[in-house]
């Protein structure tokens, strides 16, 4: 079954997926707070307010805000979807240069989550999962 990206049973499954690889995927060497606000959404009043956090060495990335985040990135939904289940960096830099992503904080924060995940056999293994429940 597929769900919307960010929707509540996309993130139910999605944790799950994260859960079921919890023990197999490396610790993510920097502690990066961001929120994240994605507009012209398809469902909901259009707007999802949703965090990643790697804080704990893990990636966390769930509904809600956090408190005092480093950075805030405003992004819209198709933008967000291609950058986090289709992984298409040449969509973000793209995205980020024609101003349809706005990052108010730490820029360099930002930046960091880039390169602070491991591609691992595993990590490529969620992604796949991941783009499986989502339509």
């Amino acid at each position: 079954m597929t769900y919307p990206f960010l929707s509540e049973e996309w993130m139910n499954e999605a944790r799950s997926i994260r859960n079921k690889y919890a023990d197999q995927v490396p610790d993510v060497a920097a502690s990066i707070r961001i929120n994240q606000v994605t507009t012209d959404v398809p469902f909901g009043d259009g707007t999802v307010h949703s965090y990643i956090d790697t804080s704990s060495g893990t990636l966390m990335m769930e509904l809600g805000d956090l408190d005092e985040p480093d950075a805030t990135i405003t992004i819209d939904y198709d933008t967000a979807k291609a950058m986090f289940v289709d992984q298409d960096q040449a969509v973000a830099m793209q995205a980020f240069m024609s101003g349809k992503i706005v990052v108010q904080g730490d820029m360099m924060k930002m930046m960091a989550l880039q390169t602070a995940m491991p591609t691992t056999e595993v990590s490529e293994k969620i992604a796949e999962e991941v783009r499986a429940i989502t339509n």
